[in-house]
């Protein structure tokens, strides 16, 4: 019995809840020094004196590296930004953002290296010129960078009797995984080792070779277990380099920890966006123009987009249409992916704006989204891989009960509290890279599975175990899966919900390989009762070959190794994705059903129920793929309602830098939330028939809650979050308004 589509409890789930899961920071190793990182306290200037002679004399100090005595960084044949923040901090007095590295103590221990840090006494000359932080260079620069078009738009839109025509924005918003980025970096000559948080070994090795200039295959990073990341641990951070710097000066390991203020100001974000949705349509609600722009900020010296605008245009049928990017430059450190960049923000103007025209031309809001189904990608004419989004919104929506949804605004209570219901829809790229993989079949039945990818949370363990163990015919538990090693058979960024769709293939194709290998032996061997079978009628189950016109014919995988005195079976498979599968468009899809409960007296919104359909290709294991999408659904909330990064321009940073003050959805913010999979196969994205599900579940939800603030109170709110005073605020004549008027003028 295939194993691919049946909930699998996790393999690591033990290793996890016992403790014996091992982190970047819990890696024991003998001798091991401490360093904490010294960050600027100016946006932009000069270092004008370091004086570390206090902190030096503290007992246990091992040293202070500072841009006077750090070793100059090699510079990269190729620019960095991909792969990190081009701006590599100690090697000049230089200050660009708030935050930035000026130093690194090194310390016998984690107590005394805090102790001197704070011992270091830093003088600056800040810079005589106003910092950037607004979002002004907005209006001159729109609609001129990374244009994309389709059609005539301007002429369309003219002719459209019904337009909507609004601004949105997301703020500044912060990862927080629960386990810190976080280094530990040891030296054994040449060879250098680190224990690194990090969703992309390969990235780690190549970046960090590049800077000390050194060869890649003398760097091994390992990362066997990520605790949380959602971005945040995609690209090489200088915190990793300089762990690796400080262990070669003080000639011991050295453990990095970055603390949870220093995250919010060196670690990347996901930056703010302001975003103008056109729409052009017939009075029936038919899309005749469609234009999105979509303004980013980025650091000063890193061209870092948040592309919100480039991948809504493939969502519904317009024959006219246009979008675009640009981005602002401010005074803060370099943002970075964060779950479904791009997506998640433009998503979240496409799926209000298309709310708002359907209450434009009086249509039902999924009935809408029928209307304008796009059976091909409207921005490049290619067909669908798959698209089952019209089965997500019928399921969704009887399982939502929307037939009982009233169309007027505010006219469902119960109670005191306005009801509201609202919906989205979601898509996201079923994004593939190339990737390989190693599969070891033991003579005592078990297998072995290798390969340098990562597991952040996403089950990855469990997936390719499942894969595995599928194509040998073992079952699960004899199946050992090690990830997170870059001297592993190498694989790609776990980013863009592409690891098992990437991996996963290439797991499938050694193991077919160790088969094949395997039954080209026993048919060929007079002791098999398989001798002398076809090839193409053998298959593995059971932990033995048979026959499939006759399975209870065997022969046990342990006796064809035996009898050929073979202790294992190897085999490396290498895949990457298929040519013809460039003439498709690839998505995976969704549909969020959302209910609000909104109190009119102090404007307090809460998420009452929750429904998401989503069809992303074969499940390899729907248990953990329901937690994925669940996970995402709760990071919409978070956006939709509480979260925000705000920048200070008096200081020049963010504000809240903790775990108290920036709010993320706690359990009594959650409703239970039903997760519906749509059966769906794509072989034209992976021959294992996946799409990824990681940032799926993010994709529109903001929207959908949104849309069901409006539809419980009339007020429209198209800056996020939604929060109470703005829900009140909106209502000149709520009592509660008119109140603080009073009180601001007495």
């Amino acid at each position: 019995m295939s194993g691919i589509g049946i909930p699998q409890p996790r393999v690591d789930g033990p290793l996890k809840v016992g403790g014996g899961a091992t982190y970047a920071a819990d890696v024991k190793i003998p001798n091991l020094a401490f360093g904490v990182l010294l960050c600027s306290t100016i946006v932009k200037g000069r270092i004008a004196t370091i004086d570390t002679s206090l902190a030096s004399a503290q007992p246990g100090v091992l040293d202070i590296i500072t841009y006077q005595n750090c070793p100059p960084f090699q510079k990269p044949s190729k620019p960095i930004s991909s792969q990190g923040q081009s701006l590599v901090p100690l090697q000049g007095a230089d200050i660009s953002y708030y935050g930035e590295h000026v130093g690194v103590v090194v310390a016998e221990s984690f107590e005394a290296a805090c102790a001197a840090a704070d011992l270091v006494k830093i003088d600056y000359s800040p810079a005589n010129v106003p910092s950037q932080f607004a979002m002004a260079k907005f209006a001159k620069a729109a609609g001129g960078a990374r244009d994309t078009t389709w059609g005539d738009f301007a002429g369309a839109l003219a002719k459209a009797p019904v337009k909507v025509d609004q601004q949105y924005t997301t703020p500044y918003l912060h990862h927080n995984p629960i386990e810190l980025p976080a280094t530990t970096a040891s030296w054994d000559g040449d060879i250098l080792t680190l224990h690194d948080s990090t969703q992309w070994l390969a990235g780690v090795r190549t970046l960090v070779a590049a800077l000390l200039g050194m060869p890649p295959v003398n760097i091994q990073v390992l990362s066997p277990f990520v605790g949380g990341s959602f971005g945040a641990k995609r690209v090489t951070w200088p915190h990793v380099y300089l762990a690796a710097v400080a262990a070669r000066l003080v000639r011991r390991p050295v453990r990095l920890v970055v603390t949870r203020a220093q995250m919010y100001t060196t670690l990347g974000y996901r930056p703010q966006t302001v975003q103008k949705i056109t729409l052009g349509a017939q009075r029936d609600g038919t899309l005749q123009a469609f234009r999105h722009i979509a303004a980013t900020t980025t650091s000063e010296f890193d061209n870092f987009i948040e592309p919100a605008s480039a991948k809504t245009g493939m969502m519904y049928a317009c024959p006219n249409g246009t979008f675009s990017r640009t981005l602002a430059k401010v005074d803060l450190g370099t943002p970075t992916t964060m779950r479904a960049p791009g997506e998640s923000p433009g998503f979240f103007a496409l799926e209000c704006a298309m709310d708002e025209l359907a209450y434009a031309v009086t249509v039902d809001p999924l009935k809408l989204r029928l209307l304008n189904y796009a059976d091909v990608d409207p921005t490049t004419n290619s067909p669908w891989s798959s698209k089952s989004l019209k089965e997500c919104y019928a399921k969704g929506a009887a399982q939502f009960d929307w037939s009982k949804r009233k169309a007027s605004p505010g006219s469902m209570r119960d109670g005191p509290l306005l009801i509201g219901m609202g919906m989205a829809s979601a898509a996201y790229p079923a994004n593939r890279s190339p990737a390989a993989a190693s599969v070891t079949l033991f003579a005592d039945g078990h297998a072995v599975v290798q390969s340098a990818t990562h597991e952040m949370g996403g089950g990855t363990y469990t997936a390719m175990a499942v894969i595995a163990a599928d194509e040998l015919g073992l079952d699960i538990g004899q199946v050992q899966v090690q990830l997170g090693d870059s001297n592993l058979a190498a694989a790609s960024v776990s980013g863009g919900s592409r690891t098992v769709n990437s991996v996963g293939p290439a797991v499938e194709a050694a193991a077919i390989q160790v088969i094949d290998k395997l039954v080209t032996l026993a048919i060929a061997d007079p002791e098999s009762p398989l001798y002398q079978a076809e090839a193409s009628q053998v298959f593995a189950a059971g932990g033995s070959l048979r026959l499939k016109n006759k399975p209870s014919s065997a022969d046990p995988i342990q006796k064809i190794l035996a009898r050929h005195n073979l202790p294992s079976m190897q085999m490396t498979a290498s895949t990457a994705p298929n040519a013809a599968a460039s003439k498709y468009s690839q998505y995976a899809f969704g549909a969020h059903f959302a209910e609000v409960r909104v109190d009119p007296k102090f404007g307090e919104v809460r998420v009452s129920r929750y429904v998401g359909a989503f069809a992303a290709g074969q499940m390899i294991n729907p248990l953990t793929a329901r937690s994925q999408l669940v996970g995402g659904i709760v990071g919409g909330i978070g956006m939709a309602l509480l979260e925000e990064s705000v920048v200070d321009p008096n200081i020049g940073t963010f504000i809240s830098r903790n775990l108290a003050d920036y709010r993320l959805p706690v359990h009594a913010d959650v409703p239970a939330i039903e997760i519906i999979l749509v059966p769906e196969q794509d072989t034209v994205t992976s021959p294992l028939g996946t799409k990824g599900v990681g940032e799926l579940g993010i994709v529109g939800a903001a929207a959908a809650i949104a849309n069901a603030v409006f539809h419980a109170t009339g007020k429209r709110i198209r800056d996020l979050p939604i929060t109470p005073e703005k829900l009140l605020s909106l209502d000149a004549s709520h009592p509660r308004a008119i109140q603080r008027r009073q009180h601001v003028r007495k």
